[in-house]
C-alpha cells in the first residue's frame, strides 16, 4: 500500500473541511481584532511540538482557528504596511494551482499554465499603459527589481562572463531597501549607489540626478541605470517619469521603475505615471493592489532579449530545442527561476470573474479613503499630516504628543492596525490604504483610536 495515497473519499471531505475552515475565517473578519493578544510561550507550547513519527490523519487541521487566532487579520481596518487583502476567489483559484502543481519552466513541462501566465502579464502590462511589455511573474517586488537590475547592468556594463565591472546606480534617497539589497548583490557595491535629494513632495529631484551623473562622469565612473519609483513606501510619492526618462536616454542609462506599491494604481488614475511606458523595466505586485494572496510579483520589460542577455544560461538537460517562439519559450531564459509554481491561476481566475472594472474602482476607493483620512487630519486642530498624500499612504501626528509611545498603544487597543515611517527625521504615524474590505467607517476609527490611544499615553 501506498502510505501518501489518500482515497478519493477522504480527500473530498478534507476538501469540503477546508472550505469550510476558509470560509468561516473569511466570514469572520470584521468582527476580528486588528492584532492578536498572544505570547511567546503560548506560541511555543501550541506549535514548537516534535516532529510527529506516526500522522494524526486529519487531526492536522485542527489547528488551523488556533493560527487563525494568533495572527495578524486581514480584515479593513489594517493599515500597516503596503499589504493586499488576499481576495478570496484568487485564494480559491490558489488551491487550484496548487492541486495541479505545474512547473513553469518552459512552454514544453506546462503548455497551459505558461500560455496563462504570459497572457496574465501582458494583461498587466497593458492595465498599465505599458502595452508590448512582457515578462513574467515573481515572488515579489525585491526579485522584480534584482532581476530589473540586473538586467541593467548586463545591458551597460556586462558581468556574467568576467565578474562585475564599476557601475553607478541612482536612485531617490526614499527608494525601498531592495534597491541597496540589488546593488550589493550584483557585485556593484552599495558605495556605488547613489541617493538623489526629493523635493517638498518627496520626489526625487532631476536637476540633483543630473549633477551627480556629471560629477560621477568627471570622476571617471561610469553610470548605467536610473530607479525611479512609482509609489514610495514611507508617502506614496512618484518620481518624475518623464523627466528621469528623458535624462536616461540622454546619458544612455538603464530605466527601472520601482512599481511594487504603486504601479497598479495606473488602472485607476493614469495621469499620475505619465511616462512609466518609457522605463526599459519595471516592477509591480499584484499581490498589493490586485488584491491577491501572496506571493504574485511582477516584472516587467521592454526587451526580450535585454532578459535573455541577463538570465539564459541553460544546461543541456534543460535546453529547449524547439524554436518556434511559442512552443519554445521558456521563462528559466527570461528569469532568475528554474522551478516556478503556477502564479498566474489565482490572477487570471480572480480578473475574470471580477472584471478589471471592479478592481479599478477598487483602486479608487482606497486612494479616495486615504483622501478622507487627510482630510479628517487637516480639519482636527489635534493632528497635522506630515506629507502630501500622492496615492494611499497618509503620514501624521499628534501635535505635542510623544506619537512613537503612541502607536504601539494604538496596536494594543486592537482595533486598527497602523505603522510608522520617518518623514525628514521625525516620526510620523502611517497608514496605508490597499485593502479592498476599508470602509468609510474604518477610515473613521484611524482618527478615533489615534485619540484615544494618545489620551492613554
Amino acid at each position: 500500500m501506498n502510505p501518501l495515497e489518500t482515497s478519493p473519499q477522504e480527500l473530498r471531505r478534507l476538501l469540503q473541511r477546508a472550505s469550510e475552515l476558509a470560509a468561516d475565517y473569511w466570514e469572520s473578519l470584521p468582527q476580528r481584532a486588528s492584532y492578536p493578544v498572544t505570547s511567546r510561550g503560548k506560541l511555543k507550547q501550541w506549535f514548537e511540538t516534535e516532529l510527529p513519527e506516526k500522522g494524526c490523519g486529519d487531526a492536522a487541521f485542527n489547528d488551523f482557528n488556533t493560527i487563525a487566532d494568533h495572527i495578524r487579520p486581514g480584515n479593513g481596518r489594517f493599515f500597516g504596511y503596503v499589504l493586499g487583502s488576499g481576495e478570496p476567489v484568487a485564494a480559491i483559484a490558489d488551491l487550484l494551482a496548487s492541486a495541479l502543481n505545474q512547473n513553469l519552466t518552459a512552454w514544453r513541462s506546462a503548455p497551459a499554465a505558461v500560455t496563462i501566465e504570459r497572457t496574465v502579464v501582458s494583461w498587466l502590462a497593458e492595465a498599465i499603459g505599458c502595452g508590448g511589455f512582457t515578462g513574467s511573474l515573481a515572488g515579489g517586488g525585491s526579485s522584480a527589481n534584482l532581476m530589473g537590475l540586473a538586467m541593467a547592468r548586463e545591458s551597460k556594463a556586462p558581468a556574467n562572463e568576467n565578474g562585475a565591472q564599476s557601475g553607478v546606480v541612482y536612485a531617490s534617497e526614499e527608494s525601498h531597501m531592495s534597491i541597496s539589497k540589488a546593488v550589493a548583490l550584483l557585485g556593484l557595491g552599495r558605495a556605488n549607489l547613489r541617493l538623489i535629494p526629493v523635493d517638498a513632495e518627496f520626489r526625487m529631484r532631476t536637476d540633483a540626478l543630473s549633477k551627480m551623473i556629471q560629477q560621477d562622469r568627471a570622476a571617471g565612473k561610469r553610470p548605467i541605470a536610473v530607479v525611479a519609483t512609482a509609489g514610495t513606501v514611507n508617502t506614496g510619492a512618484i518620481d518624475p517619469l518623464s523627466e528621469i526618462a528623458a535624462i536616461a536616454k540622454r546619458e544612455n542609462l538603464w530605466m527601472h521603475v520601482d512599481g511594487a506599491y504603486g504601479a497598479l494604481a495606473a488602472v485607476a488614475q493614469p495621469e499620475k505615471f505619465r511616462g512609466l511606458d518609457l522605463a526599459d523595466s519595471l516592477s509591480l505586485d499584484p499581490h498589493k493592489w490586485l488584491y491577491q494572496p501572496l506571493d504574485c510579483g511582477c516584472l516587467l520589460f521592454r526587451d526580450p532579449a535585454a532578459a535573455r542577455r541577463a538570465f539564459s544560461d541553460a544546461g543541456d538537460y534543460a535546453k529547449v530545442m524547439n524554436t518556434d517562439p511559442v512552443e519554445g519559450f521558456a521563462f528559466f531564459d527570461e528569469s532568475i527561476e528554474l522551478s516556478r509554481r503556477f502564479r498566474a491561476l489565482k490572477l487570471w481566475v480572480s480578473l475574470r470573474y471580477h472584471g478589471l472594472a471592479a478592481f479599478r474602482a477598487a483602486i479608487q476607493r482606497d486612494l479616495d479613503h486615504a483622501q478622507l483620512l487627510a482630510e479628517k487630519i487637516k480639519t482636527n486642530s489635534r493632528m497635522e499630516l506630515m506629507a502630501p498624500v500622492g496615492l494611499s499612504a497618509v503620514c501624521f501626528r499628534l501635535r505635542g504628543k510623544d506619537n512613537a509611545k503612541i502607536l504601539p498603544r494604538i496596536i494594543q487597543r486592537r482595533r486598527v492596525y497602523l505603522s510608522n515611517a520617518t518623514i525628514r527625521g521625525e516620526f510620523a504615524l502611517r497608514a496605508c490604504f490597499v485593502n479592498h474590505r476599508t470602509t468609510a467607517a474604518d477610515v473613521q476609527l484611524i482618527i478615533d483610536e489615534a485619540l484615544a490611544a494618545a489620551a492613554e499615553v
